[in-house]
């Protein structure tokens, strides 16, 4: 640990456009913001290749690009944006304690947490190549089922989610084929039959993703296995949207702050606050239902206000 203690009146854990929305609050507020960008600085969005739902890029934007301009924006008025993750926390006194990378040991009046939620995926070989490249892997149909209009796509998934993607994507595309690697359904009832009523979704049970074919560049097809009969065969398509849940980048908090049973951190509804004084939330460690970059900017706002609020009932 280090001897030296740093006091920080505004600790913001992560970035993303959470973080970076609430640093940018917090610098024009006066409350001295400190940043630690994480192990994925800019956070989801660094990895999606287009983005034009985002109000105000009327010619819209790559992720990076974007996490670069919110990045300068904060630094602008003053956000200290630093290099580094939270490895470590200890909320049970008036002081909150961080330490980051094991080694620098932080005591902050306030914390903004905003390390955000990691998409699950099958971690095939080919997927992963894809979806570094941006060339056809996704996993968020909202965000990217838009450049497959008319095309034929496929989404692994069974839950509530991967029915309400592959009904999104229905509206699209001319063809979504739906693999669900079990002999049911995890979905509730009403969504399951909202997908097995849709025309043009194709719902194959029991089967696995062998392989997500291409050209190197683009996704072409991918390759299914019959988990029954042992057949394997190419499905022709331009999209792979993968649904197979999210893991929220909360475990170290959990001594500490209410989660609910998947791992988000439990906010008190309407606002940011936690179940600590001084301690909010922003993004998707909280949101596992909209998971946007515009309500996560939203709520990074909302976390900046809330904190320069708590900081003024304390003077």
């Amino acid at each position: 640990m280090s001897d030296t203690i740093e006091k920080i009146k505004c600790l913001i854990i992560g970035s993303g456009p959470a973080g970076y929305t609430a640093a940018i609050y917090a610098a024009r507020a006066n409350m001295n913001p400190v940043l630690y960008q994480g192990m994925q600085p800019g956070g989801q969005l660094t990895t999606t290749n287009e983005v034009e739902n985002f109000p105000g890029y009327v010619d819209g934007v790559t992720g990076p690009e974007m996490m670069v301009q919110l990045q300068s924006q904060a630094q602008r008025f003053g956000a200290d944006i630093r290099d580094g993750w939270a490895t470590k926390v200890d909320f049970s006194g008036d002081i909150h304690k961080v330490w980051i990378n094991d080694k620098i040991e932080l005591h902050c009046e306030t914390v903004i947490i905003s390390t955000g939620a990691s998409a699950k995926y099958l971690n095939i070989a080919s997927e992963q190549h894809y979806l570094k490249m941006g060339g056809g892997v996704s996993a968020c149909a909202v965000c990217d089922g838009f450049f497959y209009r008319n095309q034929e796509v496929v989404i692994v998934g069974a839950g509530d989610s991967a029915c309400e993607e592959a009904h999104y994507l229905s509206k699209l595309c001319s063809k979504v084929t739906m693999l669900v690697r079990s002999e049911k359904f995890r979905a509730s009832k009403i969504m399951e039959a909202r997908v097995r009523k849709t025309e043009n979704i194709t719902i194959l049970m029991n089967h696995d993703t062998v392989d997500v074919l291409g050209d190197e560049q683009v996704v072409t097809a991918v390759k299914a296995r019959n988990k029954t009969t042992g057949e394997v065969f190419d499905i022709p398509a331009t999209g792979f949207f993968v649904a197979i849940g999210h893991q929220p980048n909360t475990e170290i908090f959990k001594d500490y702050l209410t989660l609910d049973e998947t791992g988000y951190i439990v906010n008190t509804p309407g606002t940011s606050k936690t179940n600590v004084n001084g301690v909010f939330v922003a993004g998707d460690a909280a949101d596992h239902v909209y998971r946007q970059a515009i309500t996560a900017a939203g709520t990074g706002c909302m976390a900046a206000l809330d904190a320069e609020r708590y900081l003024a009932s304390k003077d």
